[in-house]
């Protein structure tokens, strides 16, 4: 028997919090259990920026954040989760505020290369497990999460998707699904709606089926039923380098080119290479995180710091 963790940022008995359940429960009818969370209950205050997360990993500690809330449900429930299903409504082609103060909670703190490697240095020194980042964020996790837009075109949700995986991304939660629901205007409640329920409890076998797995390849597999353009997110969403040559896939920070076929079908190219240093995937993440330790300048590269910020100590 595994954890599966329910997160809904929608309101109480809507469509987004339905939804999540109705995954939930295909997970319950296969023996394992499962936990609702409806996000928007719980006191979570904004990211300040402070980065002391990010310096206490760096500097052998567990990186635990500053501010006092709520967060602390959230976390300890992600981190005992062996999967994780979210879902978000859409605000103006983007998450909620909700959802996104959350992602910029976790990002640095829970951010698996920063956690990894305090805990390798740390038990090395002889430290206390126990004064180290939370040894859970280890364990390999699956997850799959969906959107929920009101308008019948669909380009209103455009930055929805690749958006919600900055909820999972800095976790290393392994997605193999993915599915965004919009028109829901033209339908009193999803829950009249049999085929986007029917998809939901897709979604709950495809996670069924991915913790049944012992091979970390075929856990992994991507089972959504849209393949999109990026082969690694499966997004659709492709940013265009200066000199028209090469695109770059916004979500996995990758680089390739495209091709144009004689039917006109425009093509993209990622290599190997290329995919393997996605931001889902470790070596993605490491590449930042030693990006950070080796490139952020110190407050000695400024001395005179407080003689220049003078002229601006104004409201």
């Amino acid at each position: 028997m595994k954890k599966v963790l329910g997160l809904s940022f929608g309101r109480k008995m809507s469509n987004t919090e339905v939804m999540v359940k109705q995954a939930l429960t295909v997970c319950k009818e296969a023996g394992h259990e499962v936990r609702f969370i409806r996000v928007n209950d719980l006191d979570i205050k904004d990211c300040t920026g402070c980065i002391a997360c990010v310096l206490g990993m760096i500097r052998g500690g567990k990186g635990n954040c500053v501010l006092k809330d709520e967060f602390h449900i959230l976390d300890d429930a992600i981190m005992e989760c062996d999967a994780l299903i979210f879902g978000c409504p859409t605000f103006e082609m983007t998450p909620t505020g909700t959802f996104k103060t959350v992602c910029d909670r976790i990002g640095p703190s829970h951010d698996l290369s920063f956690r990894k490697e305090a805990i390798k240095e740390g038990l090395s020194a002889g430290k206390d497990p126990a004064t180290l980042p939370d040894r859970r964020c280890l364990k390999p996790r699956v997850g799959a999460f969906f959107s929920v837009g009101g308008a019948m075109t669909k380009n209103w949700l455009a930055f929805m998707l690749p958006t919600m995986y900055a909820l999972p991304m800095s976790m290393g939660i392994d997605i193999v699904d993915t599915y965004e629901y919009h028109g829901a205007m033209a339908h009193f409640h999803v829950v009249g709606n049999r085929p986007v329920m029917d998809r939901m409890t897709e979604m709950g076998k495809h996670i069924v089926e991915a913790l049944a797995c012992e091979d970390e390849a075929e856990r992994r597999r991507w089972r959504g039923d849209h393949e999109g353009v990026c082969p690694v997110c499966h997004c659709d969403m492709l940013t265009v380098s200066d000199d028209r040559k090469s695109i770059e896939c916004p979500v996995c920070g990758t680089y390739g080119t495209f091709t144009v076929e004689e039917d006109g079908k425009l093509t993209a190219h990622f290599t190997e290479e290329q995919q393997a240093r996605s931001r889902l995937f470790y070596a993605g993440k490491l590449e930042h995180s030693t990006e950070i330790k080796t490139c952020a300048a110190g407050p000695d590269q400024l001395p005179n710091v407080k003689e220049l910020l003078a002229p601006y100590h104004w409201e």
